[in-house]
């Protein structure tokens, strides 16, 4: 899954309860940990961005997945709107034009 990008647009996976979204996206990121099929990158935008700031229920993984060699890449704008850009704790910061590059130069998109 090295040439895959998932994109993470929300804060967690799907649209039902909050907390089961959250839920859902954290047994996502540990299975992804645990079999070794790491993505190339992640691209959080909108409320997805929330996952990667100070007080995240996820921040321990992402930092795994970091650590692992996994493109973290945060929405500076979407950070800005929701006045969060002081407590990113993982990942980096950039702009639509570095999720966009990520986009083209992967095989596969995927979209949660």
């Amino acid at each position: 899954m090295k040439d895959t990008v998932i994109l993470v647009t929300r804060e967690g996976m799907g649209s039902a309860s909050p907390d089961l979204q959250l839920k859902l996206f954290a047994t996502y990121v540990r299975l992804l940990l645990e079999n070794g099929t790491l993505p190339g990158a992640l691209c959080f935008y909108t409320d997805g961005v929330k996952l990667a700031v100070e007080g995240s229920a996820v921040l321990e993984s992402l930092s795994r997945l970091q650590e692992r060699g996994v493109h973290l890449v945060l929405c500076k704008t979407c950070l800005d709107y929701f006045g969060l850009a002081e407590k990113v704790r993982v990942g980096v910061v950039g702009g639509m034009g570095d999720i966009l590059a990520a986009q083209t130069m992967a095989a596969k998109v995927i979209s949660l």
